[in-house]
């Protein structure tokens, strides 16, 4: 896939979730670690960080940097995963919906470092 095609699959993506996040955050509280405080200032802020990934991967002059960005946010909500694993570990049916989710950030952390590191600049 070509850099751009990525990043601006990538910035669509970043786009829907975060909007989500701001428009049913409701959603997401229960995936916040009970030991990073209320919730809901990490959802909106997420969402926020999200729409603002989005907007840098959508402009070329700052897409190198929204590839960055993405990396960090990706990698960032890791805890959130982990919190989903927890408070689903006595519900199997959801437990392996919140295990199969975590494999998934690798090739989307993978596809962030291409947009970050262009083919042309390594």
């Amino acid at each position: 896939m070509r850099d751009d095609v990525r990043a601006l699959t990538m910035a669509a993506a970043l786009t829907a979730t975060g909007v989500f996040h701001l428009v049913r955050p409701q959603t997401y509280d229960w995936m916040i670690p009970p030991e990073l405080g209320p919730a809901r200032p990490w959802v909106l802020g997420s969402g926020v960080v999200e729409l603002g990934t989005a907007a840098l991967l959508a402009v070329p002059a700052t897409r190198r940097a929204g590839g960055w960005a993405a990396v960090a946010l990706l990698v960032g909500v890791l805890p959130a995963h982990a919190q989903t694993v927890r408070a689903t570990r006595h519900r199997p049916g959801k437990l392996a919906v919140a295990l199969a989710r975590i494999p998934f950030q690798v090739p989307m952390v993978a596809a962030a470092l291409r947009v970050a590191r262009p083919s042309g600049i390594r």
